[in-house]
């Protein structure tokens, strides 16, 4: 039985960043082979980045595409690496696009997938499972492919496969077990949810059983906009056991060496309703270096723990490749906003971290206090800019009263903020959880106003389960805790009036989180909410105001995605809509 040193390298690519994502190929695969690895796998779309979005309409990018791909092959056996079979994902077409009035339904973009070795593109393979939910488009963008690619490499019949080729049944994974593959790689560019680790685990071990060979499976780190990728790449044999995995929100190559069946002849045509080619790298490799190469299981780690890391990871990734210096948030000493600094901290440094309090007259004493509490307790750059008298400047000029007025306050911090963006450069952090955008309980060009959102997809009660989290994390280090307790203990408010608490116009969050999870995220109707035990005047006041707020959401800022539907690419509702639950 032949032995197969493959390497997965989870690694963490840009958009459209062609050379810098060809040198991260070109680094990655020299510590691959320096590892004596034989077979490196990158995740999906490597070369071009994930998603590319609206790119793949433009003609000069599919080019630059193709371009780079022949280019990479041939520098990398300059490298001398030319030896090792190296898969890259990257973005290819043999038509035009389907806006194209010369569009052919069989020809277009395609999600494409290349084995590059000895300085050549040995065999291309273009995906065949096409997702079009979520957050995916991708039957706006390609064309699927028809015919599976099996590649002899060591004797090892290895068959390639791109991400939802691995979600639905039957297609590439069927004929991979008709064509007698011993090994499936599949490529992926899997967005981060809560516990989908624990899904794709269990569907791996299924398509495994499937294919009857061992699988693997190696997933991006990062994040891009609004998607943030865990990695998480795993590898289990043909009965689905666990042989590898990797640890999540952390770029890793996974090195391993596997004993895999010999291919034999050559396989079918055909095979699951998809044509087969079989192409022959090579037969025989020479022996991997002494000793075997193998690769743990990473431990797992909790819900708040994985959570903190994919907002830190969508923070840090949007900052650094938007080529900010800094961020600047408004901090009141409330929970949402104290959280988001500490997500800041540990995204870029406390030292690139400028908070600023602006209190009113309606400010109490301990959210001027908890804010400076936080400051002291981070070491994030603090700053005290009353805003009473430009609100007063304000009002001496322009008649207004209750609502107007509080409104007018955030309006008043929203300018500030955007003028020390403009004067400093830095990226302005709003910090209004899900639950206030479900509800619009939130200010337009006031406490909305800013480049990134951290908690745009975290509900309430998750902020303050992270904020306990990140207290009892930091405890155990024997660090200072970074959250200040009194803005976890506190009753949440705007503070724009006198007195003033959330639960004036909104239901307690514990209550108001439960309804929206119903509603926004599983689409339950007004009945629906009621049957499971919710009051109907609460339900119908929630639904009312997540309806009539469709308009202040589609303006907010974008936020990493945590939840199975978060606002913005997940949920799409028509602003004008008159349809109403009854």
């Amino acid at each position: 039985m032949p032995t197969l040193r493959l390497a997965l390298a989870q690694v963490d690519p840009t958009v459209g960043d062609l050379t810098g994502n060809a040198r991260i190929v070109r680094d990655t695969t020299r510590r691959a082979a320096d590892a004596g690895a034989q077979l490196v796998t990158f995740p999906e779309m490597m070369l071009t980045g994930y998603p590319v979005e609206d790119l793949v309409f433009r003609e000069s990018f599919v080019r630059a595409s193709r371009g780079a791909l022949d280019q990479l092959a041939a520098d990398l056996d300059a490298d001398g690496l030319g030896d090792l079979a190296v898969l890259v994902g990257y973005l290819d077409a043999d038509g035009p696009s389907r806006m194209s009035a010369e569009a052919d339904p069989q020809h277009g973009p395609r999600n494409a997938l290349a084995l590059l070795s000895g300085g050549r593109v040995v065999t291309r393979y273009f995906k065949h499972h096409l997702p079009n939910y979520g957050v995916f488009d991708e039957d706006r963008y390609f064309v699927p492919g028809d015919t599976l690619q099996v590649v002899r490499i060591g004797g090892v019949d290895v068959a390639l496969t791109i991400c939802e080729d691995l979600w639905q049944a039957g297609g590439p994974v069927a004929a991979a077990r008709v064509a007698g593959a011993g090994l499936v790689v599949t490529v992926n560019g899997s967005p981060y949810e809560l516990n989908k680790d624990d899904v794709r685990a269990e569907l791996c071990a299924r398509r495994a059983v499937e294919a009857g060979a061992t699988l693997a499976y190696v997933n991006m780190v990062g994040a891009q906009d609004e998607l943030v990728f865990d990695g998480d790449s795993i590898v289990v044999g043909p009965d689905g056991a666990p042989l590898a995995r990797a640890a999540q929100f952390a770029e890793e190559l996974m090195v391993l060496d596997l004993d895999l069946p010999a291919g034999t002849g050559t396989p079918p045509a055909e095979g699951a309703g998809m044509a087969i080619q079989h192409t022959v790298l090579s037969t025989e490799l020479p022996a991997a270096p002494a000793p075997r190469a193998t690769y743990g299981i990473a431990d797992r780690i909790a819900d708040e723990e994985e959570v903190w890391a994919a907002l830190v990871t969508g923070l840090r990734d949007y900052v650094v490749k938007q080529r900010f210096a800094s961020v600047v948030i408004a901090l009141s000493g409330g929970i949402d906003s104290t959280v988001v600094a500490a997500i800041a901290c540990d995204a870029i440094g406390a030292e690139n971290v400028h908070g600023v309090s602006m209190p009113s007259e309606f400010s109490s004493e301990h959210s001027k206090s908890d804010a400076a509490d936080l400051a002291e307790r981070t070491g994030l750059h603090y700053r005290v800019q009353p805003i009473a008298p430009m609100v007063d400047t304000f009002l001496a000029n322009l008649e207004l009263s209750g609502m107007a007025v509080e409104n007018l306050q955030a309006r008043v911090r929203g300018v500030i903020l955007m003028a020390l963006s403009n004067q400093e450069g830095h990226l302005v952090l709003t910090t209004g959880n899900k639950s206030e955008l479900a509800v619009g309980y939130s200010t337009l060009y006031g406490d909305s106003v800013g480049g990134f959102n951290p908690l745009k997809d975290v509900p309430k009660t998750l902020v303050w389960q992270l904020a306990r989290w990140r207290n009892a994390d930091a405890k155990r280090r024997g660090e200072t805790e970074p959250i200040p307790a009194n803005s976890i203990s506190k009753p949440p408010s705007a503070e724009l009036r006198p007195g003033q608490l959330d639960t004036d116009s909104l239901p307690e969050y514990d209550e108001l989180d439960a309804i929206l999870a119903r509603y926004v995220d599983g689409d339950a109707s007004r009945a629906d909410l009621i049957a499971g035990g919710h009051d109907a005047a609460v339900v119908d006041r929630v639904i009312t105001l997540v309806d009539r707020a469709e308009y202040k959401r589609r303006q907010s800022a974008p936020g990493p995605k945590i939840s199975p539907k978060a606002f913005g690419r997940d949920r799409r509702l028509p602003i004008t809509n008159r349809y109403r639950e009854a």
